[in-house]
C-alpha cells in the first residue's frame, strides 16, 4: 500500500520536508520513494506540490499521513470521501486540581479588620517666628 508523508530533510533545527508518495512498509527516512510530489517550509509555512500527481495518487488509493492530508487540503486539494481529518489532539491534564481555574472559591482577600493597622501619623504646626513678635 503507497501512503504520501512528510520526509525530514534539513540540518539540525531547520527543518524542511518533502512530500513523497512511499511504500507503507518503508520507514521515511529509507530513501527509497516512489514518487516525489513537492516540498513543505514549516518556517515560511510555504508548501510547493504538484497537484495533478498527488490527485492520481490519492485516486488511486495512496493514503496521506495526518500531516500530510491537512497540507493537501490546505493548497486546496479536493481529498477522497474516506480519508478522516483528526480535529486535533485533545490534550489530557494531569493534575486538573492543581490549575487555578479548578481551585475552590476563597472569599476575598482579607477583611478589613485583619488588615494591619497603620500608625497615624499628627501634624503638629509650627509657625515661624517673625521678628515683630521677638521684640
Amino acid at each position: 500500500m503507497l501512503t504520501i508523508r512528510m520526509q525530514r530533510t534539513g540540518r539540525s533545527g531547520n527543518a524542511m520536508f518533502r512530500v513523497v508518495v512511499q511504500d507503507a512498509r518503508q520507514t521515511p527516512t529509507s530513501g527509497k520513494v516512489v514518487e516525489l510530489l513537492g516540498s513543505y517550509n514549516p518556517h515560511a509555512k510555504t508548501l510547493r506540490v504538484d497537484k495533478e500527481k498527488a490527485a492520481f495518487y490519492l485516486e488511486h488509493g495512496a493514503q496521506p499521513s495526518p500531516r500530510a492530508a491537512r497540507l493537501l487540503q490546505a493548497e486546496g486539494m479536493k481529498l477522497p470521501k474516506w480519508v478522516v481529518l483528526s480535529d486535533g489532539k485533545q490534550g489530557k491534564l494531569r493534575n486538573p486540581e492543581k490549575l487555578r481555574r479548578n481551585r475552590p472559591v476563597e472569599e476575598s482577600a482579607a477583611p478589613a479588620s485583619e488588615t494591619p493597622a497603620v500608625p497615624e501619623t499628627t501634624e503638629v504646626a509650627v509657625e515661624p517666628e517673625s521678628s515683630a513678635d521677638a521684640e
